[in-house]
């Protein structure tokens, strides 16, 4: 698949067009749509369904120095009254705050990010570390071949190894094509 083919695929996606023609209007930096927004839709398609089907959420990413509560709920207000009327779940979450919250979400530490792109590098499946940023630019640091192919394979730069055998069964949930590959 080429960085063409998957942008127009993404697109295929009503809710993933309009958030990524509006992206630079919530005036947050470093701003991509990510993860199964991208992904989902890719393999919704490849599977003959409906783009959107299957997908949960539309993860924004963002990142800004200030890790303030406050900061990033300004940032959430303002995602909320630009996409109201998507009727989709949006989930936006500045990247320079995700070491503070996750302990206690997950039970697991994780080091500082310094970027957005540093976030999407380590998502928990390698083929999933996608995103598109507010100028339509794509960020695969890992290639498109594996998720053109189905094939998920551990992110050796994902600092929480142990909750990848659930994020695959939930894909494979999902879209049963998908193969799990051990390296």
């Amino acid at each position: 698949m080429t960085e063409a083919e998957f942008l127009h695929i993404i697109r295929l996606n009503p809710v993933n067009a309009a958030i990524l023609d509006r992206l630079a209007e919530l005036e947050a930096p470093q701003a991509y749509l990510v993860a199964g927004a991208l992904f989902g839709t890719v393999w919704n398609v490849r599977s003959g369904q409906s783009p959107e089907a299957h997908i949960r959420d539309y993860d924004l990413f963002y990142w800004d120095a200030d890790t303030s509560y406050e900061a990033e709920d300004a940032v959430i207000r303002r995602a909320d009254t630009l996409f109201a009327d998507l009727e989709a779940r949006i989930e936006v979450r500045n990247q320079a705050r995700v070491h503070l919250w996750f302990p206690q979400k997950h039970g697991l530490t994780r080091p500082p990010l310094h970027s957005t792109r540093e976030g999407i590098e380590q998502f928990l499946v390698e083929c999933t570390c996608v995103g598109v940023d507010e100028r339509g630019e794509l960020y695969a640091p890992s290639g498109l071949a594996d998720l053109a192919a189905g094939r998920l394979r551990p992110n050796p730069r994902n600092h929480t190894p142990t909750l990848y055998a659930a994020k695959v069964a939930d894909y494979r949930q999902r879209w049963p094509w998908l193969s799990e590959m051990k390296s």
